[in-house]
């Protein structure tokens, strides 16, 4: 074969390895979209039961297909201080065997359908408006692309399989060290064991990986590689980030060694051409079940023994006591963001947060006027500082989550959740107005008739009701009835209470039984109240689908 047919056949397989990952990336992320809810209750239920956490590993990764996307996504997840070693480390088993999933579908001959699968995801991505649908039609045409993608590799690159200088260095790849060094310098680099396992599906379908005895260290090595990830997106994260993934690299490498030994002295790789000769499967199939084995096996043998992997890493990495978290947020970190569907519910559950600190605010303002407490002034200052980092932050953070794919509904949510915190924000900016007042009165500058602070404390008791109801609807996305229909009433009482109580007030100045600056402060106080009141309102049908019919029929009801 001439130069210039080589020149072609490289240029071919190029793009045949540019298709197959463009094609994994695609899938994977249409898989991970279409499975957005699911996830989130999946990883919802990860507790400190090793073995649940590992089936939770298992089955985020295999919808996903990516360890290094689901390590990194546990790594966001300790950042953002929603796991700690102990949960994570079963997750990081799991995301192992679950990677696997990628490998045992190449390992299918469906070559005669993929156009079909192609052509199905470019109908769907065309004609189909809701991005639900074309989620699907992303999967369909990424699950196309893989195999096209592989198929081309595998066409293009037969002529390495003729050369006696490819097969030569083909075959030094059976000496252990080689081989592992090979799969992890070259995992590192592409950062997916999955892609680097198809890619050698690839060669050994075009004969340059003629026994599986060439292939299983680089298998080996591409576990080790996957690591990776983890570790570039620990950088920058907090402590028990950094110690996940080590771990992660741990139990790979340990995994690595103990496979290796065994490969060497135990007929492993005979095993599995007794199982599944290479006459009738191919070599191909025999390196999806080398890498499907090393994962199960390494799991097996090292699961039971995580609290050993956990007393290790602490003895490495030791917690810092004087580590301090610099960040307000809580649940937002930016490597969550390659997950867009758990991006969008951590942002729900930061909200969530806000209007817990907001409600804090609302009841240290009270606590100020009626038990006078300066301590409260001082603490609600504080709670504010937060509340204004907190808002800026889940800001910045809807902006990045608006800039990626994601479902219809997420995003409407997303602008909900962006109105909800301004409104959020302004319940704390009114809390401090009450302060302020609150204030003139603990120095003794006014003071309240006990008809007037009878007046304040039913007015604050309504407030203080509306936003519990409306608080529970917004955190929870909750549409019950009931609890729709007292927003409503409490937001009318309300009304009508600060109504009666501006008339009171200026009966009590026409008798004088309250001073002009101490009547202009009661004014503020029961403004900034029904204010928040409709602040609360708001926020509690912020949501899409709380603006059903039933909300109308429910408003028609309180008028």
């Amino acid at each position: 074969m001439d130069a210039y047919s080589i020149l072609l056949k490289v240029i071919m397989a190029l793009g045949g390895l540019g298709l197959f990952l463009i094609g994994m990336k695609n899938m994977g992320e249409g898989l991970e979209l279409a499975a957005g809810s699911k996830l989130r209750t999946l990883l919802e239920k990860i507790t400190s039961n090793k073995f649940i956490a590992m089936l939770v590993g298992v089955l985020v990764t295999g919808v996903i297909q990516s360890s290094s996307a689901t390590d990194a996504m546990v790594v966001g997840f300790a950042n953002a201080g929603l796991m700690d070693l102990g949960q994570a480390i079963g997750v990081l088993f799991g995301a192992k065997i679950g990677t696997t999933v990628t490998s045992l579908l190449l390992a299918i001959d469906i070559k005669s359908f993929v156009p079909i699968f192609i052509f199905l995801g470019a109908i769907i991505i065309t004609f189909f408006k809701k991005n639900n649908y074309k989620y699907y039609g992303q999967i369909a045409a990424g699950f196309g692309m893989l195999f096209l993608g592989l198929s081309l590799m595998s066409q293009n690159l037969k002529w390495m399989g003729e050369s006696e200088a490819f097969l030569s260095i083909a075959d030094k790849l059976s000496f252990p060290l080689l081989g592992l060094i090979v799969g992890i310098v070259f995992t590192g680099i592409i950062q997916s064991s999955s892609a680097s396992v198809g890619i050698l599906m690839a060669l050994a379908a075009a004969g340059v990986i003629t026994n599986l005895d060439q292939a299983v260290y680089v298998v080996f090595g591409f576990n080790v590689g996957a690591c990776s990830a983890a570790i570039l997106s620990s950088l920058g994260a907090n402590r028990t980030a950094k110690q996940i993934a080590f771990s992660n690299l741990l139990i790979s490498c340990i995994g690595a060694v103990i496979m290796t030994i065994i490969t060497m002295f135990l007929p492993f790789t005979k095993a599995i051409d007794y199982f599944l000769p290479a006459e009738t499967v191919g070599v191909a199939s025999q390196i999806s079940a080398a890498h499907i084995l090393f994962n199960i096996a390494i799991t097996v043998i090292l699961l039971p023994c995580s609290n050993l992997i956990i007393k290790l890493t602490n003895l490495i990495m030791p917690i810092k006591e004087d580590e301090e978290e610099e960040e307000v947020t809580v649940y937002l970190d930016s490597r969550i963001l390659t997950t867009p569907p758990m991006a969008v519910q951590q942002t729900e559950k930061e909200c969530g947060r806000l209007a817990e600190l907001a409600r804090k605010s609302f009841d240290l303002s009270i606590n100020a006027i009626f038990e006078k407490d300066a301590k409260a002034i001082e603490k609600l200052a504080d709670n504010e500082l937060v509340i204004d980092k907190l808002t800026h932050g889940i800001t910045k953070y809807i902006v990045k989550i608006n800039g990626l794919d994601i479902m219809d509904y997420d995003r409407k949510v997303m602008g909900a959740m962006y109105n909800a915190i301004q409104d959020l924000e302004r319940i704390g900016d009114r809390s401090e107005n009450i302060c302020e007042a609150a204030q003139k009165l603990i120095s003794g500058e006014i003071d309240f008739s006990d008809e007037a602070m009878k007046e304040l404390k039913e007015l604050c008791k309504a407030v203080q009701g509306i936003l519990d109801d409306s608080f529970y609807l917004f955190t929870n996305q909750s549409k019950d009835p009931d609890l729709i229909e007292a927003v409503l009433n409490a937001e009318d009482q309300i009304d009508e209470y600060t109504e009666m109580f501006r008339r009171n007030h200026i009966k009590r100045l026409s008798k004088n039984l309250c001073s002009a600056e101490s009547g202009a402060v009661f004014l503020e106080i029961i403004t900034n109240l029904e204010r928040i009141g409709d602040h609360a309102v708001t926020v509690a049908f912020c949501i899409p689908y709380k603006r059903p019919q039933q909300i109308s029929a429910n408003s028609e009801k309180a008028v």
